[in-house]
């Protein structure tokens, strides 16, 4: 389980260290979205408990942790997104890179620390560290993981609403068997990311004269 070690070693809660987590690296479709998160105090017991890597939690409990997170006046939130274009135009790295920054923007303040899940760190004006695996070790990470997860997976679900045929609503746009029926009944959508193999293969497929070898 996630804890506040990190936090503390960083200075916390003296010093602002703020957890960076993206979700939306490896589906399809769909933008990528970040979330920088900061506990204001050490998390109180009840809510540390609700929290995990977003990957871990069922959609009931990633749920109420993202409620009592965005409810709890200790917790600041900054959300940031790239877009398909922006994914297809800089790619998929980059754009995590992009959709976390623009999470620290919104979060309205320059902290001491962040604390960046994975291996590599984004440009944040800021000292950073970064965390392999950081959402199974940092709170804040965690945190930031189940609040980005639950926006996009929401967003996802409000796409399926106008593009029925994918699935969106349960697989969040990844490359699932009822997504890959949905491009060969619909197509491709604004929405997917061209630059993707599995989407370019379904393009040259489509492009191709019928009859061609």
């Amino acid at each position: 389980m996630p804890d506040y070690t990190l936090e503390s070693a960083n200075g916390a809660p003296d010093r602002s260290v703020v957890g960076l987590d993206e979700v939306g690296r490896g589906p399809l479709a769909g933008p990528v979205i970040a979330a920088a998160l900061l506990f204001l105090t050490p998390p109180v017991a009840a809510l540390a408990a609700l929290i995990d890597d977003s990957k871990k939690l069922s959609a009931k409990r990633r749920d109420a942790a993202f409620a009592a997170l965005m409810q709890a006046p200790s917790v600041r939130v900054g959300l940031g997104a790239a877009s398909v274009a922006e994914i297809e135009a800089i790619n998929i790295g980059k754009a995590c890179h992009l959709a976390m920054q623009r999470a620290l923007q919104h979060l309205g303040i320059v902290p001491d620390c962040a604390l960046v899940d994975g291996n590599r760190l984004p440009d944040l004006g800021c000292p950073a560290v970064a965390v392999v695996g950081g959402d199974r070790k940092s709170l804040s990470i965690a945190g930031a993981s189940i609040i980005a997860k639950v926006t996009r997976d929401r967003l996802m679900t409000r796409l399926a609403e106008r593009h029925n045929a994918y699935g969106w609503e349960k697989n969040a746009g990844y490359g699932t068997a009822l997504h890959m029926a949905g491009l060969k009944l619909a197509g491709v959508t604004p929405h997917h990311r061209r630059e993707f193999a599995p989407i370019r293969a379904h393009l040259a497929c489509a492009a191709q004269p019928v009859g061609a070898i």
